[in-house]
């Protein structure tokens, strides 16, 4: 019964699943970038929290989407707690990646 009762939150809890922010665009090349809290695990000079992704080793602020969208930040698989994966599309502007599709990849918890 208790595995059965445990199976049952887990499924649950699936029907939570964040959805995709945007849609993908055929044209352009989907990345899979490490993404993050900027100030608590990628050490950005801004204080509190947002959502920023690595490339090319330099972590860069997002825009489009934001920690919200994603689920609890500080969840134990969130954002201010883990370093986690998403499938991007977007564009560096002035400094911040410019997001045109996030898809937060599941966590391996």
């Amino acid at each position: 019964m208790k595995n059965y009762l445990i199976g049952f939150i887990l499924l649950s809890f699936s029907g939570f699943a964040q959805k995709p922010f945007g849609k993908i665009n055929p044209s352009w090349a989907i990345d899979t970038l490490e993404t993050s809290c900027g100030s608590c695990n990628f050490q950005m000079a801004k204080k509190g929290c947002y959502l920023a992704v690595k490339k090319d080793g330099q972590a860069y602020e997002v825009k489009g989407t934001n920690l919200d969208d994603h689920g609890d930040a500080h969840a134990a698989d969130g954002f201010c707690m883990a370093i986690r994966k998403a499938r991007v599309q977007g564009k560096i502007e002035n400094g911040y990646f410019v997001a045109s599709y996030f898809e937060l990849m599941k966590s391996p918890l």
